[in-house]
């Protein structure tokens, strides 16, 4: 009787509601399951985000909690990281919090009347608590409802199997854990499952699934009953970033889920919060003006510098610095330091309108070389007469006539440098955050303080930098974690930096850019390199400006600091480097690959990938492979990571250069440990080289 009570109840509820929509036409978006991929409830869809779609998913119930990030790699491609506390699995009742990775291709689009299909892998490195492999398809039935079927083995085969049709399913052999668990694909049970979404309104939409999830470890365990395999959802979205999910589940559990989706390309401050570049000074024909054409006063030495004085002025009120110029009859180029705009174009196009203001009319050609630590790192030959014509027109047009080269070096430019520019102070005092995440004593720690920081240029390309932290409120020091790593430890002792380290030096480094020769660009770095470590560090990279590839070698000697972090060490020292290949394969995907001697003394490659958007976002990932053993690397097995890059501008509308930056790795081990040291040189100089240029060239004019 209770069984059919709530069936009633059930019936009831969707005639009415099946009533009241008839009045409108919702349609259905993604909607992310329990595991924070698009999904009924624990159940997978063929669905996809839109492209480059970032979703962070916070789920609980019965004890237990996933917190998920999902990122639209591409069109078809879905990658997610969970972190994830399950409660009393193991024998001596203690909860597993276990960090996983799942991946979902779509193979198929939905078409008339074909549905869309997607493979997918749950949980396919390291302890597998989760792991399941999955094809599903999904048809929309009419525009509010859609239908999803598939086929899930691991888990997703536990209950109301259908066979084996690829073998048994060998036992998982867990060992450090962080491995893929490739011998277990597709094998073992199979079991069918499908489900229903529907979009009662624009806000609303309500699910229902048969899940294939047995939920074997959790019901042994005692935390969780299993009494259907029928699932019920809702999800109310609040706006086009928040929503709720609420769930039913296997008739004895209710769960709650938020979830928030950005959209890196779509910030949520509005653009063009910056003041409007001035207009370009059209010149009066020579037939109309002919004095204003004439070269004589390239006789009169007191015209360049009054020239260079004036546009000094205008881009010093434009958040940029004229730190050279050499001026003919009819040739200008000019060196600028960009210290505003993310997008290098939108400073190129408002110096240029800038020149067409501040030289004599005679003058045709304007060269504008970008400048990054006191390198000229590429420059932009544009006709002033195109300048003109083309203002009002897109910034398409005028990039199809700019011209992008290698900038001169040595002692023959004829640049005249800008009087007062060099040696140059400027200080800060900023607020910091610094978080631990995945602590299974207290999942989030975290501190906030000011760093003081400081940048004296005592000329082009040598600088001296520091910063010094002070904790204002936090409980990063209150964590008695203790490392376990058998080897050496390089990085593992983190927790010690964080509790002792408190006020500390972070960095103070003096260095020295230099350009030795046309494609080639120097680093050399002495000093406190980083929190951890202080040495020496010295850099080659080879760009061309118009060149995907880019090849660099880095060679470091360093010594372990005290945990302090002041002016002390400890008695550990190594000699490590690296060769590092850099590869823009276009449409935002970046790939880099370094080989070479880490802080362990191991030797290794490291092989990363990140998703670029125009606007400076960047979301990324890495993997590190050594000759240290599994057993001495320890729980995890490799090193690995998630990388995230946030513009300040994206978040505040106004423009600026400053970016937030952070890594998510699931654990801190000492194998597979790279110097991290500031103002590496490709990251220095890609954004003025002309790939990126030609990606962010629709700010121009802006």
């Amino acid at each position: 009787m209770r069984g059919q009570k709530i069936a009633g109840i059930g019936l009831t509820s969707v005639a009415a509601l099946g009533a009241w929509v008839a009045y409108a036409e919702p349609t259905l978006t993604p909607s992310p399951g329990t595991f924070g991929l698009p999904g009924l409830v624990d159940m997978p869809t063929a669905e996809s985000n839109p492209e480059g779609i970032i979703t962070a998913s916070v789920f609980r119930f019965a004890g237990a909690m996933r917190i998920t990030a999902t990122f639209q790699v591409t069109d078809r491609l879905t990658g997610a990281f969970r972190y994830s506390r399950v409660p009393r699995i193991f024998t001596n009742g203690s909860a597993l919090y276990d960090r996983s990775f799942d991946v979902q291709y779509r193979l198929l689009d939905e078409k008339d009347w074909r549905p869309a299909v997607a493979i997918g892998l749950r949980d396919f490195i390291g302890t597998g608590v989760y792991s399941g492999e999955y094809i599903v398809a999904s048809k929309t039935v009419t525009p509010r409802l859609r239908a999803t079927a598939g086929l899930g083995w691991g888990r997703l085969g536990s209950h109301g199997d259908i066979g084996s049709p690829f073998g048994s399913r060998p036992t998982l052999d867990i060992g450090e854990g962080g491995k893929a668990n490739t011998d277990q694909f597709f094998r073992g049970p199979v079991s069918p499952f499908f489900g229903l979404a529907w979009a009662a309104t624009d806000k609303l939409t309500l699910k229902a699934e048969y899940s294939t999830d047995g939920y074997d470890r959790e019901t042994a365990a005692g935390t969780f009953s299993r009494d259907s395999s029928v699932n019920l959802g809702f999800e109310y979205r609040f706006n086009k970033s928040a929503s709720l999910t609420g769930y039913y589940l296997y008739g004895t559990e209710v769960g709650l889920q938020f979830n928030l989706t950005v959209d890196p390309r779509r910030a949520p401050a509005p653009s063009g919060l910056e003041t409007a570049p001035l207009p370009v000074r059209p010149r009066p024909s020579p037939s109309a003006d002919p004095a204003a054409w004439a070269t004589d006063w390239t006789a009169d030495p007191e015209v360049h510098s009054g020239v260079q004085t004036a546009l000094a002025k205008a881009l010093a009120k434009d958040g940029q610095v004229l730190e050279s110029m050499a001026l003919s009859a009819t040739r200008v180029e000019v060196r600028v330091r960009n210290q505003k705009y993310l997008a290098q174009p939108q400073a190129v196009g408002r110096v240029a309108r800038a020149l067409t203001r501040a030289v004599p009319p005679s003058v045709e050609t304007f060269v504008i070389t970008s400048m990054a630590n006191g390198m000229p790192t590429s420059s932009v030959t544009l006709q002033r007469s195109d300048i003109e014509r083309l203002e009002s027109e897109g910034s398409v047009e005028i990039l199809r006539t700019a011209e992008f080269t290698d900038p001169m070096t040595g002692p023959d430019t004829g640049l005249v440098p800008t009087p007062g520019t060099y040696p140059r102070f400027v200080w800060s005092l900023s607020p910091y955050g610094e978080a631990s995440v995945f602590d299974p004593d207290d999942p989030l720690r975290a501190d906030f303080g000011v760093q003081l920081a400081g940048r004296y240029e005592f000329a082009p390309g040598l600088i001296l930098s520091g910063s010094i932290r002070k904790k204002i409120v936090g409980n990063l020091d209150d964590s008695t974690r203790v490392s376990d790593s058998t080897v050496y430890h390089v990085r593992s002792d983190l927790v010690e930096y964080q509790r002792q380290g408190d006020a500390g030096i972070h960095d103070l480094t003096l260095a020295w850019y230099a350009r030795p020769a046309p494609n080639l660009y120097s680093r050399v770095s002495v000093g406190l390199l980083e929190r951890m470590y202080g040495g020496v560090s010295g850099e080659l990279l080879w760009k061309p400006v118009d060149s995907r590839l880019a090849l660099g070698a880095e060679v470091n000697y360093v010594k372990q600091r005290d945990f302090d972090t002041m002016f002390s060490f400890r008695d550990y020292d190594v000699a490590t480097g690296h060769v590092s290949a850099y590869y823009d394969f276009g449409k935002g995907f970046l790939g880099q690959v370094d080989v070479g001697r880490y802080l362990l003394g191991d030797w290794g490659a490291t092989f990363t990938l990140d998703r670029e958007f125009a606007n400076g976002w960047k979301v990324g990932a890495y993997a590190t492979f050594t000759d240290l053993s599994e057993q001495d690397f320890g729980e995890g097995s490799f090193d690995k990571g998630v990388r995230l890059t946030i513009p300040v501008s994206w978040t505040t509308g106004k423009p600026s250069t400053n970016k937030v930056s952070t890594v998510i790795k699931p654990l801190n081990r000492d194998g597979g440990a790279r110097l991290d040291v500031d103002g590496r040189l490709y990251e220095t100089i890609r954004s003025t080289h002309q790939g990126d240029m030609q990606i962010q060239w629709g700010r121009f004019w802006r």
